[in-house]
């Protein structure tokens, strides 16, 4: 199996974790800058991270999870848990949008409806897995676990969003920390 993607993506970054030690290569791309031909020439959808494993080519982090899991033999994921990826996800996905938008030189605040959109998404999403974490659905290290690790973890390097008042956040990212390959993947190593 092999993996491209980013060193720096969330979505790379979680199907790493989930990985963990198995056997796979890890081809790290520039995919912003001298790499982007070869993410051009793997991948239609332009997306990290992106799955070769024998005849199987797997364009989406979401989707190389549903495969790992049953290539694995992983626990399959309840709809609670889909919903948890979902919203996961959803505020990724804006923060994403904003983050590349601040890159090119774009204003993203609340006065332009786009981003007033994504803010509000970005906190809608944030307040329901902190209320989620509270009631105890992400105490044990799963897929959705290690998604949220790796937002928390992405979005605070990006400075995309305080979680000061998302206390069960921040001690979920506590609680994470240590785990396996958590430090190996850590984003801010890729400079």
């Amino acid at each position: 199996m092999k993996l491209i993607g980013s060193s720096t993506s969330p979505y790379v970054r979680r199907i790493r974790l989930l990985l963990g030690g198995s056997d796979y290569a890890f081809e790290a791309l520039d995919i912003y800058g001298a790499d982007r031909d070869e993410l051009r020439r793997n991948n239609p959808a332009l997306k990290v991270p992106m799955l070769i494993d024998a005849d199987h080519s797997i364009y989406d982090s979401r989707v190389i999870a549903r495969y790992l899991s049953e290539k694995m033999g992983f626990a399959a994921l309840s709809w609670a848990q889909e919903n948890q990826l979902t919203l996961i996800d959803g505020a990724n996905d804006s923060m994403v949008t904003i983050a590349l938008s601040k890159k090119s030189g774009l204003a993203t605040g609340p006065d332009i409806l786009f981003y007033r959109l994504q803010h509000e998404r970005i906190e809608r999403c944030i307040d329901a897995l902190s209320e989620m974490a509270t009631a105890g659905a992400f105490d044990e290290w799963h897929y959705p676990s290690i998604c949220l690790y790796c937002l928390i973890d992405w979005a605070e390097m990006r400075e995309l969003f305080d979680f000061a008042d998302h206390g069960a956040l921040l001690a979920l990212k506590n609680r994470f920390k240590d785990k396996p390959m958590v430090a190996e993947t850590d984003p801010r190593q890729a400079g």
